[in-house]
């Protein structure tokens, strides 16, 4: 979001809403909700909206409108907060989470290549040179990785704005899914896929199997958690917004209500035309092409309801699967040649240019080509190391999607875990009371506490389960990670202020 807010027309609570909703819903998050959990996910979703999303918001948008002048985002506000050191580092995880991101998508994204071209997933079936399906997934991963890598080195003006019209699609995809799945139910006379024989069965329990025990139910808080992403953006609206000290926490209230039903809805539309053991017991179903999987069901049994002839129901359900497959990787694309470089360019720009060793954060053409292959290398590496690890399909995609759930709730911590410190300053005059949604210290560490307690625990049941199931891989996978990125980001910022802070507070005393 730009600053300039003088020349730009002010968002009326209308426009805030759908600002917000466009950034947060995703319309992915429904279909493996579902597959997770069934209609139990939605009493999670409505928790995390109230614990998790509507504090953290308000934390949001204190930071954006108190630092609205400041150009270096999150790292500004913790930098302002708490100290450089602890920005660097939490911006450095929130970085590293798009690192995380990048292996889970450049390995995804043949999934809906896969249903555009074919119909379905038949990335099961693909073989490079006699590799096992999961290890071809990863070597056509890395090459785009290259691929993008070196596009994105040279400007990518042209091609993020062809595949922006997946972000119309998808916001079809949401619209397809609803009035769907209520003809399905109208034409089987109300009948609904997935039975609610009573309440406690059908929204308290799972239908699958790997979610039966208390631990794993509680790490599906993280799913939820992630659902609600994308809240830093909301802190650069609160200037922009018409009447904010009225408007901002009406709208965050609104939107809140609005995704959480909509998430809600969403899930229940899912059940409405996809019994759950009979569609996605199957072991070819994972977390990767659960989305494509449901949406071609959709199509089946629309035809099947009209009363079409199976071989025709099966070409709808096919043409469904199309129509996602096209809209999903269009999608992932534009936001990948976005991402490539995009946080990367916020991480060098927003810290100091003698953290960074040799020529690192050199810029050519306005990108950090260096640091690019630096980064197109690690992602790679990391590709490669989950792929030939000797995991089936359906494990490295839950794999994937688990690393990236991890990683990218836990800048969440950081910038809670900084919002009592920059609630004392700005109470004590020191940093701009431009919006103010906690009106005392004790409001604003309350409210730190809850969602540190929640993320914290939700990634830490992700974590264990897996051990506890003897997955040790998928535990160590999900850790290393993180640690590894923070590790890096320590050891950057101490070579720092050994080499630079020291040097100069040396200079200064003598």
């Amino acid at each position: 979001m730009g600053n300039n807010t003088s020349s730009a027309k002010k968002l009326t609570l209308m426009s805030l809403i759908l600002m917000i909703f466009t950034s947060v819903f995703g319309f992915a998050n429904m279909p493996r909700s579902y597959y997770l959990m069934g209609y139990g996910a939605i009493p999670w979703y409505i928790l995390s909206a109230l614990v998790f999303f509507i504090p953290y918001a308000f934390m949001m948008a204190e930071y954006g409108s108190s630092f609205k002048n400041e150009s270096g985002g999150m790292y500004s506000w913790m930098e302002k907060s708490v100290g450089p050191k602890y920005a660097f580092i939490g911006t450095f995880m929130w970085y590293a989470s798009y690192i995380i991101w990048m292996v889970n998508v450049s390995s995804g994204i043949w999934i809906p290549f896969s249903n555009a071209i074919f119909g379905a997933d038949i990335t099961q079936s693909w073989s490079l040179f006699g590799l096992s399906s999961t290890q071809t997934i990863g070597i056509l991963g890395a090459l785009w990785i290259v691929f993008v890598t070196v596009v994105a080195s040279k400007g990518v003006e042209k091609i993020t704005k062809v595949t922006s019209i997946g972000g119309t699609f998808v916001a079809l995809l949401n619209i397809v899914l609803l009035v769907g799945a209520l003809a399905v139910v109208i034409f089987n006379g109300g009948e609904l896929a997935q039975p609610v024989n009573n309440f406690a069965d059908a929204f308290l329990t799972s239908p699958n199997p790997a979610y039966q025990s208390p631990l794993m139910v509680l790490s599906f808080v993280t799913f939820a958690i992630f659902a609600f992403g994308g809240l830093e953006v909301l802190g650069g609206l609160v200037d922009q917004t018409e009447n904010a000290e009225k408007t901002f926490p009406k709208g965050l209230a609104i939107s809140a209500i609005v995704i959480s039903i909509g998430y809600a809805i969403g899930i229940f539309a899912c059940g409405m035309f996809t019994n759950w053991a009979d569609i996605l017991s199957d072991k070819s179903v994972h977390m990767g092409n659960v989305a494509y999987v449901l949406m071609q069901n959709l199509g089946y049994q629309l035809g099947h309801a009209m009363g079409t002839t199976d071989a025709v129901a099966m070409q709808m359900g096919a043409w469904t699967a199309r129509f996602v497959g096209l809209s999903m990787f269009l999608a992932f694309m534009g936001a990948f040649f976005t991402l490539t470089y995009s946080p990367l360019k916020t991480l060098i720009s927003g810290s100091p240019k003698e953290i960074w060793p040799g020529k690192f954060a050199e810029m050519k053409n306005g990108m950090p080509v260096n640091a690019m292959k630096v980064q197109a290398i690690i992602v790679i590496v990391i590709i490669l190391v989950v792929a030939f690890g000797g995991k089936g399909a359906a494990d490295f995609f839950n794999i994937l999607v688990l690393m990236t759930n991890v990683a990218m709730t836990i800048p969440y911590l950081f910038l809670s875990s900084a919002f009592p410190a920059f609630k004392k300053k700005q109470l004590n005059g020191e940093v701009d009371k431009a919006f103010v949604a906690y009106k005392k210290q004790g409001a604003a560490t309350l409210a730190a506490w809850i969602i540190g307690i929640m993320v914290g625990f939700a990634n830490l049941f992700s974590i264990v389960q897996p051990a506890i199931d003897g997955k040790f891989f998928d535990t160590i996978m999900m850790i290393l990670g993180p640690t590894l990125f923070g590790l890096i980001a320590f050891l950057l910022y101490s070579r720092y202020e050994k080499n630079h802070l020291s040097k100069n507070s040396t200079k200064k005393a003598s």
